[in-house]
């Protein structure tokens, strides 16, 4: 078969078309992938070795936008729909495969008005707006949140299952920001520096690259030999390192510590759309299996609170929110319904 994969704009849904279709290429299927110009689309697979053919095309976000700005983000997405059009129908795809994003408006849409079979996969615990509007009419949804038919496990990388182990004492915390950083989550780690360090623990920061000099200053200053990073793609062996963590709760990150059975407390970007960082750390928490604090005073002395309780119990629980094949079988539903 052929199949057409589309959306991103941010790494949160890329890495999730990357799972997808290596999965894909993997059970020898055609993998094409269409995003767009903006966002970090030809950033990730501008020269993939994955997918057999590219396609970025001019699309901007509607949301947020008014007046003309809106108008024209609107016809630059009608103009990239008849691309899509023309693209799927060269290509004689099979299926469209959107991972949601702006970038996924214009094959997601062409795919309906072709009658091609389109699946659509959530990432996260509340439903973009361009996933809620074309739900009724995919052939499949999937998201990790949601129970029955929906149900799937979440496509996170073997290592992390690879390295994952349960915690029942905490050497390492691990402080991750994310890609560009997290200057709460920076400040709250360097606050708690001292605490940490008198009772043995040390510390892993991904702190992101424009906080990176600020942040190896103040650790200086402390005395703390801490091991912070700007950006590192080494992520999944700094998880395996540690046995704690304190993050925001976006949907791979939050995964990834979950098959790792890191138990974190999470603090929501505050600013997320639909707050649905927060949603997504409720489900960690509604299985008793992690911490979830809005960003605010006061924070400090309750992360202290959770690294002295028992964490035992909660890695253990991580454990049973996810199978290792959740790429698989999203691969295996969708080819039972073409």
């Amino acid at each position: 078969m052929t199949l057409i994969f589309t959306g991103g704009g941010t790494g949160g849904h890329l890495v999730i078309a990357l799972s997808l279709a290596q999965e894909a290429l993997a059970r020898g299927h055609k993998v094409i992938f269409i995003g767009s110009t903006s966002g970090q689309d030809r950033q990730w697979f501008g020269n993939s070795a994955v997918f057999e053919e590219t396609y970025f095309l001019e699309t901007t976000g509607v949301v947020n936008k008014k007046g003309l700005r809106k108008l024209g983000a609107l016809w630059k997405i009608f103009k990239a729909v008849l691309a899509s059009r023309r693209i799927m129908r060269a290509t004689n795809a099979d299926a469209v495969v959107s991972v949601g994003g702006f970038s996924a408006a214009p094959a997601a849409i062409a795919s309906l008005s072709l009658r091609t079979p389109l699946f659509i996969h959530e990432q996260n615990a509340v439903t973009g707006k361009l996933n809620s509007l074309l739900r009724p009419y995919a052939k499949g949804f999937y998201s990790s949140y949601e129970e029955g038919e929906s149900h799937c496990d979440y496509p996170v990388s073997e290592i992390y299952f690879d390295n994952a182990r349960t915690r029942d004492a905490i050497k390492t915390v691990i402080f991750l920001g994310g890609s560009q950083g997290a200057k709460f989550i920076n400040d709250l780690a360097l606050e708690s520096a001292l605490w940490l360090n008198e009772r043995g623990i040390s510390i892993i920061h991904q702190c992101g690259a424009q906080e990176e000099e600020r942040v190896r200053h103040a650790y200086h200053e402390l005395g703390i030999d801490a091991e912070v990073y700007g950006f590192t793609n080494k992520i999944a062996q700094l998880i395996e390192r540690s046995d704690f963590a304190v993050s925001r709760s976006g949907a791979s990150t939050l995964w990834e510590l979950c098959a790792s059975r890191v138990p974190a407390f999470y603090i929501p970007y505050p600013s997320a759309a639909a707050d649905h960082q927060y949603h997504n750390a409720r489900y960690v928490i509604d299985h008793n299996a992690g911490w979830c604090e809005r960003q605010g005073d006061g924070i400090a002395k309750k992360l202290k609170e959770a690294i002295q309780s028992d964490i035992s119990l909660k890695s253990e629980a991580l454990g049973k929110l996810i199978a290792s094949d959740g790429a698989k079988r999203i691969i295996e539903k969708i080819e039972g319904l073409i």
